[in-house]
């Protein structure tokens, strides 16, 4: 059954409200690897870490220790170890690249998303969703150009990112229903430590600067990366609850709501603003998202 008017209207306050929250979570990992000096690595760690931790602390006493048995535990861990390299890439980006850039090129997504659902789900994607999608990637590589003028390869870290969230979103398709939003969220957070965990490992073993593990030098930084662990956990629980409360063709053009949030954060924080072809990259990525999200709409309304 449909949810009422109502529902819905709260559905899209929470994404709204989770669209707030989540740029500000990587405004301070960008905060803390470039003013404290704390690794990308580092930052990623605690970030997973602290949303395990917190997620266990909310499940045992309000449902048990029994609770925390999952139905789809390699699944689960999977899901985690999609968002820790996600999560790696895009923290190591943000260091160098402009925090409205890497989430512009990060909102990709939703056309990889497309993309992988024609190829892996053999869905039937039709002509002009694959323009959408092409046209898309036109609007990442404008947005991308001078950034890899500048950074080279880590431009392309957010691209990175987009493809390991993708392929989660296609994982909560299949898991979404087997275990509560917070056990999900527990073992996504536990699968996401031990990738960075061995990330970590690699990173001492070749002296890579930003995968080496470098503790917090004060109080501050140890408080911003525990306000990261708080804000993941409870981001992810408001869309988790909005998406149970409004249909995703609703909720999803809300979502682009965290690009706007990105470009006040950096202007404000980091004194970065989009060029003029960053802001032409940003509005073909926002339209073929957003006709994405209409086709799709249509289709399931003729279904």
């Amino acid at each position: 059954m449909e949810n009422t008017t109502s529902q819905q209207l709260q559905g899209v306050s929470l994404m709204a409200g989770a669209m707030f929250l989540l740029p500000i979570m990587d405004a301070i990992a960008k905060w803390l690897s470039t003013v404290d000096s704390v690794s990308p690595g580092t930052v990623t760690l605690f970030r997973f870490a602290f949303q395990a931790v917190l997620a266990a602390l909310i499940i045992v006493p309000t449902t048990g220790l029994g609770s925390l048995r999952p139905v789809k535990l390699w699944g689960n861990l999977f899901r985690g170890f999609l968002m820790g390299v996600g999560g790696l890439c895009f923290y190591a980006a943000i260091k160098y690249m402009p925090l409205a850039d890497a989430i512009a090129v990060f909102f990709v997504e939703p056309l990889m998303l497309t993309m992988l659902s024609a190829i892996v789900l053999k869905e039937h994607v039709g002509w002009r969703r694959w323009i959408a999608v092409a046209t898309g990637f036109i609007g990442t590589l404008i947005v991308i150009q001078p950034s890899w003028e500048l950074f080279g390869w880590v431009s392309i870290l957010p691209l990175v990112t987009a493809a390991s969230f993708a392929l989660y979103l296609m994982l909560n398709r299949r898991y979404g229903t087997a275990d509560t939003p917070l056990v999900m969220q527990l073992y996504a957070g536990v699968g996401g430590t031990l990738t960075v965990l061995v990330a970590l490992f690699f990173g001492a073993a070749y002296e890579v600067g930003d995968m080496i593990f470098s503790l917090p030098a004060n109080a501050l930084s140890w408080s911003l990366l525990l306000l990261m662990g708080v804000i993941a956990t409870t981001g992810h629980q408001l869309i988790t609850n909005a998406s149970r409360l409004a249909p995703a063709s609703l909720l999803a053009p809300f979502q682009y709501l965290e690009i706007v949030m990105a470009v006040l954060i950096g202007l404000f924080v980091f004194s970065e603003f989009p060029s003029a072809s960053k802001w032409l990259g940003i509005a073909i990525i926002v339209a073929s998202g957003a006709y994405l999200i209409w086709r799709e709409g249509k289709r399931k309304a003729r279904a």
